[in-house]
């Protein structure tokens, strides 16, 4: 199958059912990376994220045998929406399964979209746990199983954003940022671009916890992580496509890994900068461009903001982890000397004016006299940490700091 031949098929395929979506310059960021950055809004879909593409260029290619037996699908929400979208406007009868961990927000979309055309099941942590279930439920109920990412017609879909973009910008692109979760818009974009702008850097980009395309391509195999953070749940899988990795592995120019810290600064970034609404996934892009800022001086950049579909009951943890990543954050447990005014003392003689206090627990509660406290600082300024390290010590101030011991963190924060 000739993929870039599908992505014109599919293009047409979409026409009157997805809307192509704005390329944007962004000027702060253009200033600020002294170039040209041009942001891909596929945020701004019905669905609010490109997955609605390969769904339904994939759906909509069945036979009529084959949207009779009906489809099952595997999400952590996006792709999922796309799905419940098709299945309610071409009337076919369709099993959603997604992740227990996927936000509320996503899940009542999926519903909106699908209405009574639609089943949701929520089955383990990870999109590979509901992946499992589906398949099964596929074979055992004969139904066609509509892969996220690892399927040529779902591929084509998503390269259709390729194509959207050459079509609207004249100038030669230098560089583009794409997204890769399990590769399908990456295999698609890059299929695209390799055929008409074979000039233009690809530079994939994955969450540091969930580098999955990037080891799979080094080790030269496609095998599945063990672990991964499932933070960025648009762009966190144990296992990428089959196909999309063979594809990504010929067309990429490269793979940058984003810290989930940075990804949460850049989600508060653009929704007080820019006043967009991102989920983590769609910040990836955007969070990668400091990685590349020698680069990409004088150059035309895109960057795939891939989906807005976020739970504001997230941003708590978005917050945090911005702080920590940004070093602005810190935790402690300390062992206030057995004196009186040793806490008052810590608050006017240790912090700084604008030092807060934001998390205060002792670890006895029956015993709070002589028990050590868990104590959380947010600073202004981050390299104020260690004059406050040194004033603990001199005033003698037992602490032990936790920020960098991650099981002792999470147990007590987490």
């Amino acid at each position: 199958m000739n993929l870039f031949k599908e992505a014109i098929i599919a293009k047409d395929q979409l026409k009157g059912v997805v809307s192509p979506t704005p390329l944007t310059e962004n000027t702060n960021l253009s200033n600020e990376f002294d170039c040209t950055i041009l942001l891909k809004r596929e945020d701004l879909h019905i669905v609010r994220s490109y997955k609605i593409r390969g769904a339904y260029n994939k759906i909509s290619s069945l036979t009529a045998t084959e949207k009779q037996q009906g489809i099952v699908c595997a999400s952590a929400g996006n792709h999922a929406q796309g799905v419940a979208f098709s299945c309610n406007l071409l009337q076919i009868k369709g099993k959603i399964y997604m992740p227990k961990t996927t936000p509320k927000q996503k899940i009542k979309q999926v519903q909106l979209f699908g209405k009574s055309f639609v089943e949701i099941e929520l089955i383990g942590d990870t999109f590979d746990d509901a992946y499992a279930q589906a398949v099964a439920d596929a074979k055992a109920n004969n139904k066609i199983f509509i892969h996220p990412f690892d399927d040529a017609k779902v591929i084509a879909g998503q390269a259709t954003v390729g194509l959207e973009i050459l079509e609207s910008h004249q100038q030669p692109i230098d560089y583009i940022f794409v997204p890769i979760g399990g590769g399908g818009l990456s295999a698609g974009l890059s299929t695209v671009f390799k055929e008409l702008s074979p000039n233009t850097k690809i530079i994939g980009v994955e969450p540091e916890g969930a580098p999955t395309m990037k080891t799979a391509i080094a080790a030269g195999n496609n095998a599945p992580l063990a672990s991964i953070d499932k933070f960025v749940d648009g762009a966190a899988v144990k296992q990428v496509g089959n196909l999309t990795f063979e594809i990504c592995k010929q067309y990429l120019s490269d793979i940058i890994l984003v810290p989930e810290g940075k990804v949460c600064t850049t989600i508060l970034r653009l929704y007080n900068e820019e006043a967009m609404v991102v989920e983590p996934a769609g910040a990836l892009t955007i969070a990668a461009l400091d990685f590349y800022k020698d680069k990409i001086k004088g150059k035309n950049v895109v960057c795939i903001v891939s989906g807005s579909n976020n739970d504001i009951e997230r941003t708590a943890e978005i917050k945090e982890r911005s702080l920590l990543y940004e070093g602005l954050m810190h935790y402690f447990i300390i062992q206030f000397p057995q004196r009186p005014g040793s806490l008052k003392e810590f608050v006017n003689e240790i912090l700084g004016p604008e030092d807060d206090i934001t998390y205060f627990q002792f670890t006895k509660k029956n015993n709070r006299e002589s028990a050590p406290v868990v104590v959380g600082l947010e600073l202004k300024n981050k390299n104020d940490i260690h004059a406050i390290k040194t004033k603990m010590t001199e005033r003698g101030f037992q602490y032990n700091y936790i920020n960098e011991k991650q099981d002792l963190f999470n147990q007590l924060i987490g």
